[in-house]
């Protein structure tokens, strides 16, 4: 009887080998319920013809994702969203570890200079993005302002309707609110690399910036690859300071994927195009996550 009890005690659904399991599984199937449904709503949805006007279940084939390769809007949106981006990524890297290496270094007033970098990364990026539209604002901001004192009175720059300047001013943004972020990852990073083998390498002769891109970075590798795939994803769903600065404009030259998207679903209650070109990103995304994570060798 006793050995019947310790068989039940062991190998039953609530046994000592399945009770972890038993425990995680309510929180398992609500993430994947709450991560997958409105994955497999937008495929079910792109093969119909609804719309937030008309609800139009028939079955609609594959017409939507035919239209995707014909948009010419659409992937240019895809375009716009890759040049930002690119150039936004490598920038708050490069400021986030130039800063990361500063506070490493012990200066005067350290924890209240940490306090203040990180104060745009907890600020929602809609008042980052109201709080800069009003900064480049051509009348009475304060950057065309200084701007006005060094060059000319009369002179000021269109920031966000210009399509010289509107780029840059996005840029500086997007930079301003998300370097506190590599900054943190950086300088936790960096002040756990074991400090006897940078000691050893300084007795061999090796120089300070020979010991951090040979030493120091290498061992905190897994940690930037995770930082820099976190910021990527984030700058390709970038909307809320694209819109708050320039609602995708002037004309459509700042547009991104999650702006036309907005613009097609909710403007033009276009539903199941909008379903189809949700699908077709998370396709995108996913392959380039899975390259990435491969490459980066965070992921076999």
């Amino acid at each position: 009887m006793a050995v019947i009890t310790e068989f039940g005690r062991r190998s039953g659904i609530f046994g000592e080998h399945n009770f972890k399991y038993v425990l995680i599984a309510p929180a398992v199937f609500v993430l994947l319920f709450i991560g997958l449904y409105p994955i497999l709503y937008s495929l079910m949805v792109s093969f119909q013809n609804v719309s937030i006007m008309s609800v139009d279940y028939s079955w609609a084939g594959l017409a939507n994702y035919s239209r995707l390769f014909s948009d010419g809007r659409l992937w240019k949106s895809i375009l716009h969203t890759a040049v930002i981006t690119a150039i936004a990524l490598p920038l708050e890297f490069a400021f986030g570890l130039l800063l990361a290496l500063l506070i490493l270094k012990k200066i005067p007033f350290q924890r209240l200079f940490v306090g203040l970098l990180i104060v745009p990364a907890v600020l929602s990026p809609v008042v980052v993005g109201a709080t800069w539209r009003l900064m480049f604002d051509d009348r009475f901001g304060p950057i065309n302002a200084v701007i006005r004192m060094l060059v000319d009175e009369r002179f000021s720059l269109p920031w966000t309707i210009n399509p010289n300047w509107v780029y840059p001013a996005l840029m500086i943004t997007e930079i301003w609110e998300w370097t506190p972020f590599m900054f943190l990852m950086l300088y936790a990073a960096l002040s756990n690399v074991d400090r006897s083998l940078q000691e050893a390498a300084e007795i061999d002769g090796a120089g300070y910036w020979s010991i951090l891109f040979r030493i120091s970075l290498p061992l905190v590798w897994p940690i930037i690859a995770i930082a820099l795939i976190i910021r990527a994803l984030d700058l390709v769903r970038i909307f809320d300071i694209v819109w708050i600065l320039t609602r995708g404009g002037p004309g459509s030259l700042t547009e991104t994927i999650s702006v036309y998207i907005y613009h097609r679903g909710f403007q033009q209650f276009d539903t199941s195009y909008t379903g189809a070109m949700v699908f077709l990103i998370v396709i995108i995304l996913s392959i380039i996550i899975i390259y990435a994570l491969r490459r980066m060798g965070v992921a076999r």
